[in-house]
């Protein structure tokens, strides 16, 4: 409840604000073809009618010349100013209110000249259709004071009724352009969800054509691996153990891959039910790579505190430098530094090479890129000496906001 008193002040303030104190933006110039000409032609117009309210001055006051040709000038300025500016043109034509009426002349009918009183109802209706209704409501509570202050008894219903009817038209068609501004924003919106649909139309796609051409071909690896050695007689035992490792390496795969398709498939962005791996498989992903051929040398100190989003991204990096490493350095060996420190978990695969750098044609250290800046760390894979080095750095204070 306490909050709700300074939140309704400064709803029904701000308004306020702007229509007095705070400094107003420039409205776009007009850049339709005619307002070329029309410009030149307005601005002596208002010269003109400059020269006619001096004109009136001089036949209906006693005033210094030099008064007059301010408050002459002052009562078609505001017209000038409107166009790009119109709450600061209200200002002066509500400054001008005041300042018009100096030694009226007793047989005037209104106090002020003709020229300022159609100059402070342009002024007024432009201000209508440019600002909030908010705005116009204390604009127009504010322009009856002088009306109410100043005009005859007779008049005074009247101007009043009138100030208030432009106000209200002017406020109808900035209501209407405002509705039509939402009507276009909306749609717009549209045509964005209706852009999200076709992407998850297109991986839906993408997953059912990745189960019926990939999945069927993993199986077949695997079904092909588990039974050679009933299909094909004399296989010696070494050969064997290794279409077993083959076998169980395509079942991991398609495992998952399956894993993937489902979080392509999923619509409303609910999660795989899967258990995710982490720091504690990752014993058994060097077991893996060992067995696979590649020779690594793991050291891991401070893992049992790293939380689980970390140790999920740190096991992908380490999953995709190892699968690097044994594709475009076979033989070499690879060693994994991952140490957990209290707002860290600092990441080094390093693996000899053994040939060339050759740039990879994958998204692998892409991906890895991706995973590190998700968290807000970073990653660097580069050439150091006679090693390839993948350095990581995974801050745990992105986990916890």
């Amino acid at each position: 409840m306490e909050t709700i008193g300074p939140a309704t002040r400064r709803n029904a303030t701000g308004p306020l604000r702007r229509l007095f104190w705070r400094m107003e933006d420039a409205r776009p110039a007009p850049r339709r073809r005619f307002w070329t000409y029309l410009a030149p032609l307005g601005l002596l117009a208002l010269i003109g009618l400059g020269f006619t309210a001096n004109e009136y001055y001089q036949d209906n006051r006693v005033l210094p010349g030099i008064v007059m040709g301010l408050l002459a000038a002052g009562s078609v300025l505001p017209v000038a100013v409107c166009v790009r500016w119109p709450v600061l043109a209200w200002r002066i034509a509500f400054l001008m209110m005041f300042l018009g009426v100096i030694n009226q002349g007793r047989v005037e009918p209104w106090p002020w000249n003709p020229v300022q009183i159609v100059g402070f109802l342009l002024v007024l209706a432009r201000l209508a259709v440019t600002q909030s209704s908010a705005v116009t409501v204390w604009a127009t509570t504010f322009s009856l004071v002088p009306v109410f202050l100043y005009t005859k008894s007779a008049n005074t219903g009247g101007a009043a009724v009138l100030l208030v009817a432009i106000a209200a038209l002017g406020n109808i068609v900035y209501r209407r352009r405002r509705t039509l501004e939402l009507v276009a924003e909306q749609e717009v919106l549209t045509e964005q969800e209706r852009g999200k649909r076709a992407v998850l139309e297109e991986r839906a796609r993408i997953a059912r054509e990745m189960h019926d051409v990939v999945a069927h071909h993993m199986s077949m690896i695997a079904v092909r691996a588990e039974t050679a050695p009933y299909r094909v007689t004399g296989l010696p035992d070494a050969a064997q153990e290794e279409l077993a490792e083959i076998a169980k390496a395509a079942r991991s795969a398609l495992t998952d891959m399956r894993r993937l398709l489902g979080a392509l498939r999923a619509e409303d962005g609910e999660s795989p039910t899967v258990p995710q791996p982490g720091l504690a498989d990752l014993d058994d992903l060097v077991s893996t790579a060992r067995e696979a051929g590649v020779d690594v040398t793991l050291t891991a100190d401070g893992l049992a505190a790293v939380p689980g989003t970390v140790g999920l991204a740190a096991y992908r990096i380490m999953q995709e430098a190892l699968a690097n490493a044994a594709r475009h350095a076979p033989g070499g060996p690879v060693s994994i530094d991952a140490r957990g420190l209290d707002d860290r978990l600092e990441l080094v695969v390093r693996n000899r090479r053994t040939g060339p750098a050759t740039p990879g044609g994958g998204h692998g250290l892409i991906g890895m890129r991706e995973r590190a800046a998700l968290l807000g760390g970073e990653l660097t894979a580069e050439p150091d000496q006679l090693d390839f080095v993948v350095r990581a750095t995974l801050p745990f204070g992105k986990v916890d906001e």
